[in-house]
């Protein structure tokens, strides 16, 4: 499902209004953010500012504000929203912090697992929330597939396998995300960092990695591909291929136990890029080599809940000071591990 252009000049009346929030950058996810807050009758956006006045000129309601650092000063500012070029993140994350801001920081949380542990520090001395922008988690096939694998009636996962992929023009060359400088990385920290979030979230950390980096294609300082492979104390092994140099968007993600398997093609975003979201769920094969299975589900998901989901885990933690379940610092700083090991071979 596409999602239609937030509005920004009438957005959806609320009924309560408890957390005040501060938008640090009116592009695309800001303008995502913005909207799925005016939906929650919990938060409001009283603040916002980016680079771009024209973006600004089309809020109203809202304080305008110069700078960033001029935002996380605003005392009615309780929670901070980041939706900034990757270079951003980790900085801006520490200053609201600091200003004792809860936060949401959409991905990467950083380029290096030392700038988390940094990023770890502040949280630990200020106490607040804090919550990364890792939306797949949200999604229906992927909260089904955790049920289906927690249950326990599949057996334990085998192997995974995920591919992620897109096509990108010659205008990305102009863009901030084909620097390095700016973006940390390629195709793997953009996009491949949201597939192995989701391996982390389905089989828990990794020990090893292999990987071949690459940017053949585009011939940029940041990578058009990345094949990596990852195995756990448990000996599950993780595929993924990371991509853009796809021609065509694409979301897979296989995983496959004891006895069946989950199969997701497709992902509900924003752009309608990567087509319908749909599961194939699979049970209790009969012999080989002749495999068949005697129980099959396949399942379609319509409706994109993912970000409304996602802020409202985060503004449940703020109004009932509870833990942050999903997208914690923790879960940043296992990820961040895995991309400076496959970096390492870049």
């Amino acid at each position: 499902m596409t999602r239609n252009a937030p509005d920004l000049e009438n957005p959806p009346k609320q009924t309560r209004n408890v957390i005040s929030v501060g938008i640090v950058g009116m592009g695309k996810m800001g303008r995502i953010r913005y909207s799925t807050i005016a939906e929650n009758g919990n938060a409001r956006v009283v603040a916002a500012t980016d680079p771009d006045s024209e973006r600004l000129a089309q809020l109203t309601n809202v304080r305008v504000h110069r700078t960033a650092a001029d935002l996380i000063a605003d005392p009615e500012v309780q929670a901070v929203f980041i939706c900034t070029p990757n270079y951003l993140n980790q900085k801006l994350t520490i200053e609201a912090l600091k200003a004792g801001k809860h936060v949401f920081c959409e991905k990467p949380p950083a380029f290096t697992a030392k700038e988390i542990e940094e990023v770890i520090a502040v949280e630990m001395r200020n106490g607040k929330k804090l919550m990364y922008g890792f939306n797949h988690r949200h999604h229906e096939s992927i909260i089904k597939a955790k049920e289906f694998i927690d249950s326990g009636a599949y057996g334990r996962i085998l192997w995974m396998r995920g591919r992620y992929g897109k096509s990108v023009e010659e205008s990305f060359y102009g863009s901030w995300r084909a620097k390095k400088e700016y973006a940390g990385g390629g195709i793997m920290i953009d996009q491949g960092i949201h597939m192995l979030d989701l391996f982390v979230m389905m089989a828990g950390d990794f020990d090893e990695v292999h990987s071949f980096v690459s940017n053949l294609y585009w011939k940029l300082d940041v990578e058009d591909n990345v094949f990596a492979t990852f195995r756990n104390k448990d000996g599950v092994v993780a595929s993924l291929h990371s991509t853009m140099t796809q021609w065509r968007h694409l979301f897979s993600l296989e995983i496959f136990l004891d006895k069946g398997c989950i199969i997701i093609n497709g992902l509900l975003t924003p752009s309608g890029s990567y087509g319908a979201e749909s599961m194939t769920v699979t049970k209790n094969r009969s012999a080989a080599p002749a495999a068949t299975w005697t129980e099959q589900e396949d399942l379609v998901f319509e409706v994109d809940n993912s970000w409304r989901y996602e802020i409202e885990h985060f503004f449940r933690a703020i109004e009932n000071d509870t833990p942050i379940e999903c997208g914690t610092s923790q879960d940043a700083l296992k990820l961040m591990r895995l991309i400076d090991k496959i970096y390492e071979n870049r």
